[in-house]
């Protein structure tokens, strides 16, 4: 019988340890692939939204600024009402300073859909609309996390970002030198080679270059998403890390109508009663009165991360009339708080409820929410970044670098050579599978029958698994897929 040498023996196993890397590599690019160029295309285009919108909606969003005063916010909305189909309720109001912009309210249609109505804020005349859901970079934002299918394509879109730390890992190993370092070769392109060489060598030198971008633009995003975002977001707050007090139903803070008896007990939030519609308030509610409403309910464009989960002020009306604020008020208490410019304000959705002024720069620092009595005025809430945990404040800014806000168009244009970049990485690893594919066949690398240990390797999966729970069971699946073939490749 001929035994293996003892040299042979680790290199054999050494071999069989790449070949399981490249594997799994290669499995995580063919899934990734496709979900990293949307991710990379419709991510560019949202990060410059502020320089593209005006170029497709000129007519709409940009006016010629006037010698004469702004209108009162409170004429503009009047002027909007006037314009819109009977029924039609206002939901939202951008406040902004600009000479250069229209102003914009958002209007709950009769039919349920929402439309942006512009208007000349010197003439008060009317620009145009646009209906909010099906706008370019809406679109593209909905492409962006959720491919416009729901929340089948969110998960998709999950799934997709935790396999490409995978991909990433496992791409780092095999390019990870094992002689002497050159500098050509590992961080730069051997550009004389020529075919798969050429190809394998640039895939692998912008694939390390990109490494840290492409983990930082998954850390960053997954907070937002629907499934671990929401359980991330929810862990955070129960362990004082995230939101602010009052997340998840534990404001005490109402609303209160003029003359109401008293307010519902202290810690109530929700309201037991029948849902119904705003009256009194001149039709500014858009959805009636929704017990247990949280902030990422709200028909808001932008909501901070850390109070999207926070509790919405809510009173307990006894059906006597009242009347609400003008919008005017509301700004001038937003002025009084330190909110000044930029912002965006949520009308009630009933008469239960309050305006909510949103606050979201680019510097998470200066991020702050207001809920205001609709009825008397005062601050039911105020939340800003003080307020935040350790969490939320990290979530904050890698939110403002992931969406290229927080530095500016410098910011934008690194977000964009990243993600390009990374589309490009898609470009040239297809470029490698194509010259080395067989006819008829996938061409996945094969797997030795030598038996691997590495150790260190399954216990970084099985904690990427348990971090992650819905790519921990993709990677079972995977795994279980692998080994099904592999036994019948032994026994064949």
């Amino acid at each position: 019988m001929q035994t293996l040498s003892s040299s042979a023996r680790p290199a054999d196993a050494h071999n069989a340890a790449y070949r399981t890397l490249w594997r799994w590599h290669f499995y995580a690019a063919l899934f990734v692939m496709p979900f990293l160029v949307v991710l990379a295309v419709t991510g560019t285009l949202y990060c410059f939204q502020p320089q593209i919108e005006p170029l497709l909606y000129p007519g709409r969003l940009v006016v010629t600024p006037a010698g004469t005063p702004r209108l009162s916010e409170d004429a503009l909305l009047a002027r909007a009402r006037a314009a819109v189909p009977p029924g039609a309720r206002p939901a939202t109001a951008t406040i902004g300073s600009d000479p250069r912009r229209s102003a914009e309210f958002v209007f709950r249609y009769p039919d349920g859909e929402k439309y942006s109505v512009y208007l000349n804020p010197y003439t008060g005349d009317m620009l145009g609309t646009l209906n909010v859901e099906r706008r370019f970079m809406q679109v593209d934002r909905m492409i962006h996390r959720k491919l416009l299918l729901g929340k089948p394509g969110e998960l998709l879109m999950e799934l997709a970002a935790c396999w490409t730390l995978v991909m990433v890992g496992t791409g780092i190993a095999l390019w990870w030198p094992r002689g002497a370092f050159a500098w050509r070769g590992t961080l730069w392109p051997r550009l004389e080679l020529r075919g798969r060489p050429l190809w394998k060598s640039v895939h692998a030198a912008m694939g390390i270059w990109l490494a840290a971008g492409a983990v930082a633009f998954i850390l960053t995003g997954l907070p937002w998403s629907g499934s671990w975002g929401q359980q991330f977001k929810s862990l955070a707050t129960r362990a004082h890390l995230g939101s602010p007090p009052g997340a998840w139903g534990g404001s005490a803070l109402q609303s209160t109508i003029p003359g109401q008896a008293a307010a519902a007990p202290a810690g109530q939030t929700q309201y037991g009663g029948t849902p119904h519609e705003g009256h009194g308030m001149d039709g500014m509610g858009d959805m009636g009165d929704m017990p247990g409403m949280v902030m990422d309910d709200l028909p808001l464009p932008q909501t901070p991360w850390a109070v999207g989960a926070t509790a919405v002020p809510e009173s307990h009306p006894a059906g006597r009339p009242a009347t609400a604020l003008p919008l005017g008020r509301v700004l001038d208490i937003a002025r009084q708080n330190g909110i000044s410019d930029g912002y965006d304000v949520a009308f009630p959705t009933g008469p239960s409820g309050v305006y909510t002024v949103s606050y979201f720069p680019a510097d998470p620092k200066r991020e702050h929410v207001l809920h205001i009595d609709q009825y008397s005025g005062k601050v039911l809430e105020d939340i800003g970044y003080a307020d935040y945990g350790a969490v939320s404040r990290a979530v904050s800014y890698g939110t403002a670098l992931h969406m290229g806000r927080y530095f500016g168009l410098a910011n934008q244009l690194v977000c964009a050579l990243i993600s390009l970049g990374l589309a490009g990485m898609v470009v040239t690893g297809f470029a490698m599978w194509w010259k080395r594919r067989p006819r008829n066949a996938l061409g996945a690398p094969a797997r030795l029958l030598t038996p691997v240990t590495m150790r260190r390797w399954k216990i970084g999966l099985t904690a990427l698994g348990v971090i992650f729970p819905l790519m921990g069971g993709t990677m079972l699946l995977v795994w279980a897929l692998d080994s099904v073939a592999m036994r019948r490749r032994a026994a064949g």
